[in-house]
């Protein structure tokens, strides 16, 4: 492992550098701010995640890398990304070694192996036994929010500490919006509207995720709210989650929805309602009020970050239907917002 900076030291000049994501929408989205702070400070981002990671960061403009689906194909990218980066390094005349050009934010052994073998000197948290695939490890807060747990890794690659940031600020790409605006204009659907979200993927602590009153909170709650304040009722099933989907059909159900044309929709909702998944972290990346319905998950470490999130239960117990109805009701008192201006 690689001694950590002195104190006082100066931060390695930026350069190009190789970003493995980490493989949940949520996380992805939690680890955005600190991407948004390295791209500032100068570093060219080469970023390598699941497929649906170029759509949802499309709006940032960085290029979004498909992770293969086999250990040998993974390194065989990541070889061919530092050696493009060499390359350009050779040119500019800087010097290509002994500077970190890789930053590993998932926690496994596996990651850190194929950005080793590949030639990349990365940075990331030391775990699992990893440290030595590392060329520098860094110690892994566990009583911290994810974020500031990512936001770390910046300090460590900066040489400085940061305040936390208050929002996630993800950046919508136009064609998401344009997406967005034809499907209002399909479905006649004006700003205002409520979306759901009652899925939820995994599980926590080997705890199921879907708050079990989610049903008859939208059927008798919900939807009779919404309905005497002229608000539609949205839901955007994921793939699998079409059937599940039906089971409310008092929600207009939009169907093969990506990721970035959900986010521009979220920015003009007046309000989602979600189970700990992805689209809760993705409606507080873009700054609408969230109601987070948490059970087994502890909102202090793994919830949705934005100062519109508002989590109801978690650390193993869930909140009464009617916590939440009393929740939606004061976020939804004021007026339908006019539609979402640039961001």
């Amino acid at each position: 492992m690689t001694a950590e900076l002195p104190p006082g030291a100066p931060p390695p000049p930026a350069g190009p550098l190789v970003v493995r994501l980490r493989n949940w929408v949520g996380d992805v989205l939690l680890g955005l701010p600190m991407l948004c702070r390295l791209a500032a400070a100068g570093y060219g981002l080469q970023l390598v995640g699941k497929g649906w990671a170029r759509d949802l960061l499309a709006g940032h403009g960085w290029p979004v890398h498909v992770l293969p689906a086999t250990f040998g194909e993974r390194v065989r990218l990541l070889s061919h990304l530092r050696g493009q980066m060499r390359a350009g390094t050779a040119l500019s005349g800087g010097s290509p070694r002994r500077r970190i050009d890789a930053l590993c934010l998932p926690y496994s052994f596996s990651s850190a192996l194929e950005l080793r073998l590949a030639g990349l000197r990365a940075l990331g948290h030391a775990h699992e036994g990893r440290s030595l695939l590392l060329a520098r490890a860094v110690p892994r807060a566990h009583d911290r929010h994810e974020l500031a747990v990512y936001w770390q890794l910046g300090d460590a690659l900066l040489g400085g500490v940061a305040p936390l940031p208050q929002r996630i600020g993800l950046v919508l790409a136009t064609a998401h919006r344009d997406a967005a605006a034809a499907l209002r204009a399909h479905h006649g659907i004006g700003p205002g509207y409520v979306v759901i979200c009652p899925f939820a993927g995994g599980t926590f602590d080997k705890r199921d995720k879907t708050w079990p009153a989610f049903a008859a909170f939208v059927r008798e709650d919900l939807e009779p709210l919404a309905r005497a304040q002229g608000r539609r009722v949205l839901v955007c099933p994921g793939p699998g989650e079409e059937a599940l989907a039906r089971h409310f059909p008092a929600a207009l159900c939009l169907e093969g929805v990506r990721l970035g044309t959900y986010a521009a929709l979220l920015a003009d909702a007046a309000l989602m309602i979600s189970n700990d998944t992805g689209p809760g972290h993705l409606a507080a990346a873009v700054g609408t009020p969230l109601l987070s319905v948490l059970g087994p998950t502890d909102a202090d470490r793994w919830g949705a970050w934005g100062p519109g999130v508002h989590s109801l239960g978690g650390r193993g117990t869930w909140p009464s239907r009617e916590n939440v109805l009393a929740a939606a009701q004061a976020r939804l008192a004021a007026p339908a917002p006019a539609p979402a201006k640039g961001r």
